[in-house]
């Protein structure tokens, strides 16, 4: 819920005043809100159409063909899963009325709801899902091997089976992901749907496709025969509404554009707000922000050759590194990042673990010292990438640089624009560390600098951690897997593939005008509204 500043409280009351003798242009300021994952919209009026300003066009609205954040941020509004997330990152049904795994862990069993309506106006059954299904199992990276020669089966009109080759409690995180979202689609539009995506958007969810104009916006509209579950909002389960007729999704690339829309009323939402403009739409009248933790900030380690292919040098920069500092340094001001030893989240209560630490932040320059000794350091100079494209990844490469000067390491940045910085990390001599982000993920497995056999930049090479992560996708519980996380997690902080430096926030501006907006997983516009 948005806070306004003590010098305003008057001002907000005289507003309010105003605006109940018929005045509709009441404006505030110095607004900020965290996103809240549950409860229903707040009250405002119904109808109308919601204008959003948003990064990038994406290059299909079909979520089962690519990770695209452009495409999942868009598809979420007219596609829903069997399973998705609640606001604890726990799998809970969606389209899905219930769901049963047999006591060996190998068959699942999807109760669908009954009387759900496509776009088109046709009722979804069994068949549309195993269609579905199948296509998603086939294009999903997730899947490979949590999925390996699954089967699904149609068992009756509402009822359908997934069989495993191999148990996992995997399998219901892998099905509720929205990072590559398990879409249920009609059964013709499915099989027509070619390797690069469905060219015709027919899905089940709150809004749906109207119109594409290339590199302008994406229309989509209120689907009046949608049909909502009853329980409470909470993450992307439970109730949805359309509470707006109109979506217009704008692609609008240049942040400062995005900013002055939002300004001038153009726009009612303006995703990727940079962190230096969030007090400026704090404090202009009828704007305010949106504040929503996004993932880590992590420091990568080259492990297959140089310096940092032994272990006790990047034991050493993890003793080196006061965090908070380059946390400070990255983002400013301390609403924008977190220290935090876990890949996931404390609300994750699946999966999270604070595991590790106790060498998280222990800043212990004299350990680092004799480590970077028993690395055999001898001076010579090691080369940072970093990229000015992302300002907090720039900032953070520039302290870690003087931080590790402190201990006798003499380090280079070397700046290059993101794509070139993405080629030449492919290549390991040409750099020993280099920053990126990494979005929050649902089940371990998708931190791909984990896997040995992901081969990612850095080249994590770690029988141990490959082995929890074979026994975590076997386990049979969710208990039995986050106790084996944990485990991996320590491991994590001895092998040391990354530094995981803590987790920060991405900023969305938002129109005062707009009620019950929230990020989870992206901007969620279902049970939100537009006040005229």
């Amino acid at each position: 819920m948005r806070r306004m500043r003590g010098v305003y409280s008057f001002l907000f009351i005289l507003l309010i005043i105003i605006g109940l003798m018929g005045c509709s242009n009441s404006s505030s300021t110095g607004k900020t809100s965290q996103s809240n994952s549950s409860g229903n919209s707040q009250s405002g009026q119904s109808g109308g159409k919601l204008d959003i300003a948003y990064e990038a066009q994406p290059d299909t609205l079909d979520p089962t063909v690519t990770t695209s954040g452009a495409t999942k941020d868009t598809a979420r509004l007219m596609y829903e899963s069997l399973l998705t997330l609640d606001e604890n990152w726990t799998v809970a049904p969606q389209l899905a009325e219930s769901y049963n795994v047999s006591d060996d862990g190998k068959v699942y069993t999807f109760k669908l709801r009954q009387g759900i309506k496509f776009h088109n106006g046709k009722e979804m059954t069994a068949d549309d899902v195993v269609a579905s299904m199948e296509r998603w199992t086939t294009n999903s990276s997730l899947t490979k091997s949590i999925l390996e020669g699954a089967e699904w089966k149609k068992v009756d009109d509402y009822t359908v089976e997934l069989h495993l080759t191999k148990s996992s409690a995997l399998v219901p995180f892998a099905l509720a992901d929205q990072n590559q979202l398990a879409a249920i689609m009609p059964k013709e539009v499915a099989e027509k749907a070619g390797p690069t995506g469905a060219t015709e958007y027919v899905g089940t969810g709150p809004f749906k496709f109207v119109e594409w104009k290339t590199n302008q916006y994406i229309h989509f509209t209120k689907f009046e025969d949608y049909q909502p579950r009853s329980e409470q909002t909470s993450g992307l389960a439970g109730k949805k509404e359309a509470l707006v007729n109109d979506i217009y999704w704008h692609f609008v690339p240049d942040e400062s554009t995005r900013n002055a829309g939002l300004i001038s009323g153009q726009y009612d939402i303006a995703t990727g707000v940079s962190y230096d403009t969030v007090e400026q739409l704090e404090n202009t009248p009828g704007t305010g922000v949106n504040i929503h933790t996004y993932g880590i900030q992590m420091l990568v380690f080259n492990k297959k050759q140089g310096l940092f292919s032994d272990v006790k040098a990047r034991q050493a920069v993890n003793y080196a590194l006061d965090k908070e500092l380059v946390l400070r340094s990255s983002f400013g001001d301390e609403r924008f990042y977190k220290l935090e030893p876990s890949l996931f989240r404390p609300e994750q209560t699946d999966w999270y673990s604070d595991a590790g630490k106790d060498v998280y932040n222990k800043k212990d320059l004299e350990l680092a010292k004799k480590l970077l000794k028993e690395a055999n350091y001898n001076g010579e100079e090691i080369v940072i990438l970093t990229s000015r494209d992302y300002a907090y990844q720039y900032n953070a490469a520039v302290a870690t640089q003087q931080l590790l000067e402190k201990i006798g390491i003499k380090a280079k940045l070397e700046v290059y624009d993101w794509g070139t910085l993405l080629e030449r990390r492919g290549d390991p001599a040409l750099w020993d560390i280099f920053f990126t982000g990494w979005d929050t993920s649902v089940i371990p497995h998708q931190y791909g600098f984990l896997d040995s056999k992901a081969q990612w930049p850095g080249w994590t090479n770690s029988p141990e951690i490959d082995k929890l992560l074979s026994e975590i996708q076997a386990a049979k519980t969710q208990d039995e897997a986050k106790e084996l996380y944990s485990q991996l997690q320590q491991k994590m902080w001895e092998y040391l593939p990354i530094i995981n430096i803590g987790t920060y926030s991405k900023v969305t501006g938002v129109s005062d005008k707009v009620k019950g907006f929230r990020d989870f997983i992206g901007p969620v516009l279902w049970n939100v509204s537009v006040e005229e």
